[in-house]
């Protein structure tokens, strides 16, 4: 799994002409709402007129969210995905020859009305973009794929609005027919390439079509809202969006009055806005490294506390006026203090993708497919709601109570650790992911082998792994893409702190029937419906840690678990796994004296951050003897435990 990287993805038809899309249509967007402001000072507008359109624009293009969304999920659910894409793609072209017009003609009514109709594009799209992402993507491909998505969606955004602020620049004169001719051949391409991306089915083809918006939204609103933890990841999403707000709308005042920069260009902007994208872009990447291809939803507490780290030390790098003025991009990196303004910025950028990109992979494992694309718009409603409320929170701020852009950066970074905190304090699996992610990559570099190919990426399936270690639940969580629930040992289950990872992970405690026959009845009854509703499920046979690194006898209690499947008329398969080079680390009984208190099983290593294999082989079908299985995990673990 470690040889794989999510770069391969841009090779693939499967991947490449939707991204190659999907980073069109951000650039185009970007591209033609920078050259309607370049028109504007083309035209010689005052000063006033072009802050009327600075805040019309913004307005005008958010509004098809509120009113379009709950209508673009439903079509996006009913129609097949490749040709919805087509169809949008086939609108911008349309949307694009009307701005043009309105370039050309130099009409700015034209070209409101254009913006408005782009966005009512972007808003039959928005369902689309991420919801087609778990039908063309493997379950370990999710974080990587959405990583690829918001690093090319930031630099797009970033390079179009470049592009578009220099087209008036540049071609002067011919500056009105340059951005007509740009943004039609950008909508033609999109099309184009939309046509190379493979068909896509529908997630609910017989879905019927209601055209109440209102109703609709609510409806959908309500969709979102049904799983605990898909929920708060749009929560989590939809703050991103107004972190990410407030803070862009912050940084053209504050590169003028803080960095040094002028009015009259846009050099020092841009600059701080390419820092914080590159930075996204850079973080959004290093998400499927940094979790080992799975979902890693613990990167979602270092994103956010990163965040508010480095905005806390961007207002301390500079809470006063730029000592100088009139400063360009190298006069700004000559000034004492500036390569820390720098890191902060970029800091601000690589941990705000740690933090969003697990939130959509999570959104995407968790959400039924007849229902993603309506999850999804429900997602762009209430980001457009964050997005509007992050506007009127600075104008509030800065209009009202007249704070200073410096004293609105620490309001919003202490505003993200509460958040964060809050977030975290109702749905404590983020940060039990975090402890664990942390404690697994601090202990351990695993090497994870046969797992793509060989446990299901959908439907239930039986894990069973020999036990070396109280890290192992930890550590084949951290290797596997999908959720496991856990069957462990009553006494294990209940370690201090550890037990607390174990609940909120969802492990499910058992104990012998001799010891207590009404927990084990329970786990079984457990493990039964967990199968049932498609879950994976995994075992260790052996019913205890190994005490000398031997795996011991298979307990029947595995199959028990698989008989009653198949009674029930549903058999599962299941996937022997075992660990190797556990058997040295700081949490197994090798070297323990009596094996009975914590602290003698905290020993140091004898490598620090040894490599761990985590090797799967193929599913066995039908039932299967506890000794046969024993049997597969011991070839599979070899000399090493």
């Amino acid at each position: 799994m470690s040889g794989h990287s999510q770069f391969a993805l841009l090779t693939q038809r499967r991947f490449l002409p939707y991204f190659v899309v999907q980073a069109l249509g951000a650039f185009n967007d970007n591209v033609y709402r920078q050259a309607i402001i370049g028109l504007l000072f083309f035209l010689g507008l005052d000063t006033g007129e072009r802050s009327l359109y600075a805040m019309l624009a913004p307005a005008i293009f958010i509004a098809p969210y509120f009113l379009f969304s709950a209508i673009a999920g439903q079509v996006a659910e009913k129609l097949e995905k490749q040709r919805l894409i087509v169809i949008t793609t086939a609108m911008e072209i349309a949307i694009m020859s009307l701005a043009a017009i309105g370039f050309l003609t130099t009409n700015m009514p034209v070209l409101l009305v254009a913006l408005f109709c782009t966005g009512v594009q972007s808003t039959l799209f928005g369902p689309v973009k991420y919801s087609v992402l778990p039908a063309i993507l493997k379950p370990e491909e999710l974080t990587g794929g959405n990583g690829l998505v918001e690093m090319g969606t930031s630099i797009s955004i970033l390079t179009g609005m470049i592009f578009g602020g220099l087209i008036f620049q540049i071609a002067g004169a011919h500056g009105p027919v340059v951005a007509a001719t740009a943004i039609i051949a950008l909508a033609v391409a999109g099309n184009l390439v939309a046509r190379l991306i493979p068909r896509v089915d529908a997630g609910e083809p017989a879905l019927k079509v209601h055209w109440n918006p209102w109703h609709e939204s609510l409806a959908m609103l309500r969709l979102a809202r049904r799983q605990r933890g898909v929920r708060n990841a749009i929560l989590g999403v939809s703050w991103f969006w107004f972190f990410g707000t407030l803070l862009t709308s912050q940084l053209p005042a504050y590169a003028e009055l803080h960095l040094g920069g002028t009015a009259n260009s846009a050099s020092l902007y841009i600059f701080a806005l390419a820092l914080f994208s590159i930075g996204t872009g850079t973080g959004s990447l290093l998400c499927e490294k940094l979790s080992a291809r799975t979902v890693e939803i613990g990167l979602v507490p270092l994103g956010a506390f990163g965040m508010s780290a480095f905005l806390l030390d961007l207002y301390f790098a500079r809470s006063g006026a730029a000592p100088l003025v009139g400063l360009d991009v190298p006069g700004f990196l000559a000034q004492p203090g500036s390569v820390r303004i720098v890191i902060d910025l970029l800091g601000i950028g690589v941990f705000t993708g740690f933090f969003v990109v697990p939130l959509f992979a999570l959104i995407q494992s968790r959400t039924p497919a007849s229902e993603m694309s309506r999850v999804f718009a429900a997602v762009n409603i209430q980001n457009s709601l964050f997005i509007v409320a992050a506007a009127g929170t600075g104008i509030l701020l800065q209009t009202v109570l007249h704070w200073t852009i410096p004293q609105v950066l620490l309001a919003l970074a202490i505003a993200n650790a509460l958040v964060a905190l809050w977030i975290f304090s109702i749905v404590p699996e983020f940060l039990m992911r975090f402890l664990s992610w942390l404690l697994v990559r601090a202990l351990y570099r695993l090497r994870p082998r046969g797992i793509e190919e060989h446990v299901p990426d959908e439907g239930p399936a039986v894990l069973v792994c020999n036990h070396v270690s109280y890290m192992d639940a930890l550590i084949l969580a951290a290797s596997i893409p999908r959720p496991v629930r856990f069957v462990m040992y009553y006494r294990i289950f209940n370690i201090p702190v550890m037990s607390w990872i174990f609940r909120t992970a969802k492990a499910i405690p058992i104990a012998g029937a001799r010891e207590d026959p009404a927990l084990m009845q329970r786990a079984f009854d457990e493990i039964d419906a967990t199968l049932a509703e498609g879950e994976i499920v995994c075992i260790f046979p052996e019913g205890a840690l190994t005490k000398d690194g031997e795996i011991a006898p298979f307990k029947s209690g595995v199959e028990k678990v698989l008989e009653r499947a198949a009674e029930a008329g549903r058999p599962v398969p299941v996937v022997p796994m075992a660990l190797r080079g556990m058997w040295a680390s700081m949490w197994s009984r090798r070297g323990d004296r009596d094996q009975s208190g914590l602290l003698e099983r905290m020993r140091v290593p004898r490598r620090f951050r040894a490599h761990v294999d985590v090797v799967a082989a193929p599913p066995l079908e039908g039932p299967v003897s506890a000794a046969a299985l024993e049997a597969q995990v011991r070839a599979l673990r070899g000399d090493a435990a």
